[in-house]
């Protein structure tokens, strides 16, 4: 086969569209030039109306719904998003921050940098999609049953959503799930997820931050894929925070590994 024969492009059958169309975002053209906006709508909400009367999680809310939250949504949204703002700063993500901060890196880097790692799959974004299809999976069955069978069939490190942290339970994310199922917009995933963690119990194991949002966005409709992105989103105003106070601080802010702790192979 010669090089131009390899390298031939066959005509797809695909028909494309003429333009990018999105139901999410309509931006009113000026009168006197068509490229400019004069107002946009979210949705269908004029963005100076949402400014008026919403606050930022029901507009958050309505971009990813497309309608906006009842009182109840609004309210379980936003204490979840309160209590996860920052990961902490022993997350692996945060860490990623503080060293991009530390070492002088570009500020607007920092949050990229950081929710690049918050997307992996250990306490991270990116164990929200596979805990959201573990709770569509199995909801339906008696709780207990199912943690039964998660304790004699896998290590604890590998369930989806809940665990140890450092050898036992998360004590902080259970007190914040205990203040979540208390509201109103507590759904049938986390009062499910709650019997879960009843029985988990007896392996001294629980909640964690990423099972806890996890049914959070169950309950409040949203697509698994979507989790993620929406974790990553609630975490970064932490990950700036720690990554920006070390962008301040000098080099020796930072603990400096000694040459005794390298391990070096040939």
């Amino acid at each position: 086969m010669s090089n131009s024969a390899a390298r031939e492009v066959k005509r797809r059958d695909d028909v494309f569209v003429e333009k990018t169309q999105t139901k999410i975002w309509l931006e009113k053209p000026s009168e006197s030039n068509p490229y400019i906006a004069e107002t946009s709508y979210c949705h269908g909400y004029e963005i100076f109306d949402l400014m008026k009367n919403c606050s930022l999680v029901e507009v958050i809310y309505l971009l990813f719904k497309g309608e906006l939250p009842t009182d109840d949504q609004k309210t379980l949204l936003e204490q979840l998003m309160i209590g996860l703002i920052n990961p902490g700063p022993r997350h692996a993500a945060t860490r990623a921050a503080m060293n991009t901060g530390v070492g002088k890196t570009n500020p607007v880097h920092i949050l990229p940098i950081a929710a690049i790692v918050m997307g992996g799959e250990r306490d991270c974004g990116g164990a929200i999609e596979d805990t959201m299809r573990f709770f569509r999976k199995n909801f339906r069955q008696p709780a207990e049953d199912v943690a039964e069978q998660m304790m004699s069939a896998e290590n604890v490190e590998d369930w989806p959503g809940f665990g140890q942290i450092y050898g036992g339970r998360d004590i902080q994310t259970t007190r914040l799930a205990e203040t979540l199922l208390a509201l109103e917009g507590a759904g049938e995933i986390m009062q499910w997820a709650a019997n879960y963690v009843v029985a988990l119990a007896k392996a001294n194991a629980g909640w964690l931050p990423v099972g806890l949002a996890a049914a959070v966005f169950a309950d409040l409709g949203f697509h698994p894929k979507l989790g993620g992105p929406v974790y990553q989103l609630i975490t970064a105003p932490g990950l700036i925070a720690h990554g920006f106070e070390l962008y301040t601080k000098p080099l020796t802010s930072m603990p400096y590994v000694k040459d005794e702790d390298y391990e070096i192979k040939n």
